[in-house]
């Protein structure tokens, strides 16, 4: 079981999120929770963590500025960062501190989920409990069921936690794998290219959000991995047959 803080300054929203989701089926145990940064740095430099699950505007020192502070401290402990939508620019700016994961606030159960999932594996592999054998060949199961194929399945969460931002060769360094190699093999065992599962991963999440009403397709657009209006408008249209705003309208 990994430890994981839980770094947020609205009460209401730690209590909900510790209390309410299933942390220990997703490998995670909450072992503290604080209001700004820097009180958990204090805490990471008397205690052990595995994962940090931070928000980033706080008073004090804000998730940005926690995420370098153990960035420059060299500090064994991933990031997960939560942010508004005008916090992606934001979040971006981790990646420099070493910040892999993000999500958009609220954060929803089945994101949560996947981004956890994704982390586990990594943490695992860094551990040496999860590290894929690379002396058995994976052209031996290219039978089996692609729901059931490890492979895929590390690819399908990947997907599923990075699909913002997710390109073929990010999730090749993840699999340990060849681009070329990740791209026939996912189409041979899944039946679609890579990029046309990203797209249906991306749309049914777009899909989800206008669904909502909380959002403008603009925002929705940014939410899901296009800084261009029109290409999203334009990809939306394609996979769904109509607008954003036909489909927000329509539910």
């Amino acid at each position: 079981m990994y430890k994981l803080a839980f770094v947020d300054d609205e009460a209401t929203t730690r209590d909900t999120l510790c209390s309410c989701f299933p942390w220990e089926n997703a490998g995670f145990k909450i072992e503290a929770q604080f209001s700004n940064g820097m009180e958990a740095l204090k805490y990471l430099l008397q205690h052990e963590l595995d994962a940090i699950l931070c928000d980033i505007k706080m008073p004090v020192m804000n998730g940005i500025e926690l995420s370098r502070e153990i960035h420059e401290r060299k500090l064994p402990v991933q990031i997960i960062l939560l942010s508004g939508l005008r916090d992606f620019e934001l979040a971006r700016q981790a990646i420099s501190y070493g910040v892999r994961h993000y999500m958009v606030k609220p954060a929803k159960f089945q994101n949560l989920h996947d981004v956890l999932m994704l982390l586990k594996q990594e943490l695992d592999e860094k551990k040496g409990t999860g590290k894929p054998d690379t002396n058995v060949s994976i052209e031996t199961d290219m039978n089996a069921q692609s729901s059931d194929h490890p492979v895929i399945q590390r690819i399908l969460h990947y997907v599923e936690a990075e699909y913002r931002n997710v390109t073929l060769e990010d999730v090749a360094r993840f699999v340990h794998m060849n681009p070329s190699y990740v791209s026939s093999y996912f189409r041979k065992l899944t039946g679609q290219k890579f990029s046309d599962y990203v797209l249906a991963v991306r749309m049914k999440k777009a899909a989800e959000l206008l669904r909502e009403h909380r959002w403008k397709a603009l925002e929705v657009g940014e939410m899901v991995g296009y800084a261009n209006a029109k290409n999203f408008i334009r990809a939306f249209k394609q996979y769904y047959g109509k607008t954003p705003g036909q489909f927000k309208h329509e539910h």
